[in-house]
């Protein structure tokens, strides 16, 4: 399927400030099951735009500005083309069906900070509750990861924050509730704590199962590495497993690695007004 992606972010301040360099991650991912087609970006006021690539291989626009302004707009138009199935098949190499497995030497080697857990478990309590969804030794990796999905949609109530950053993933488990970031960043920490190599994922959602108008927004997702399958997603807020309707823009260690946009600006604590976010996803 083809998407047309299109993305505006607007900050307002109360008097004209000096914009910093802002770092912009908006670009999709090309890979086996997503294309990109075409793609454009637009800022106001205009500014000055270096491309590179990042430890990670995400596109990092760099946009310097020179002068003042009230006001900040970002906005990209892109189009995809998506070749995910909905039901897929993985195929998980032979001595990866069962869990636990063991990575290979290269493997672990270069999936590195990727296996490691980010977050202290002072007294067990996040290694306890992991634990819990290991119900047999040996069992089915897959089905093992699927049950961490689902169990934090059943565990987590999704709410949208607008504060900056991601909570801690025992906040998340203790307040029960968090953004698509905050569960996503929960399940990253889960499977690491059983030895999995996984990564945080940004980007857009396309719910064909919305109206048009709310058929896109951007999203927050996590996916997990196995032997010949590959980087495989999961995304607990709507307890899917697999790519289709998700379109990567950056991948990392964790969110704060990904953010679709960071930068600041000169002037007065109190000059920043707001930020609005509009996002459509929609079928070409």
């Amino acid at each position: 399927m083809k998407l047309r992606i299109r993305h505006e972010t607007t900050y307002r301040y109360r008097n004209a400030v000096g914009l910093q360099p802002h770092r912009l991650m908006l670009a999709p991912r090309s890979s086996h099951d997503l294309r990109v087609l075409a793609s454009s970006i637009r800022l106001a006021p205009e500014a000055d735009i270096e491309w590179t690539q990042d430890v990670f291989g995400n596109l990092v626009a760099t946009a310097c500005f020179s002068g003042s302004a009230d006001q900040l707009v970002i906005s990209t138009d892109i189009t995809v083309e998506q070749f995910a199935s909905a039901w897929p098949i993985f195929r998980i190499a032979p001595g990866a069906h069962s869990y636990p497995f063991t990575y290979s030497e290269e493997e672990i080697a270069d999936l590195g900070a990727l296996l490691k857990p980010q977050h202290p478990d002072h007294g067990g309590q996040f290694d306890s509750w992991v634990g819990a969804f290991v119900y047999a030794s040996p069992t089915d990796t897959l089905s093992l990861l699927k049950d961490i999905n689902n169990g934090i949609a059943d565990a987590i109530a999704y709410r949208t924050r607008d504060e900056d950053g991601t909570q801690d993933p025992l906040e998340t488990l203790t307040m029960a509730s968090g953004s698509c970031r905050d569960m996503a960043a929960l399940f990253v920490e889960a499977v690491r704590h059983l030895g999995f190599g996984s990564r945080a994922v940004s980007g857009y959602l396309h719910d064909p199962d919305k109206f048009l108008h709310e058929a896109g927004s951007t999203h927050a997702w996590a996916e997990v590495y196995l032997p010949a399958a590959g980087w495989i997603a999961f995304d607990p807020t709507h307890r899917r497993t697999g790519s289709a309707n998700l379109i990567p823009v950056a991948v990392g260690r964790c969110n704060k690695q990904i953010m679709p946009v960071t930068g600041g600006f000169i002037g007065a604590a109190d000059d920043f007004i707001g930020m609005d976010v509009q996002v459509n996803v929609a079928l070409i």
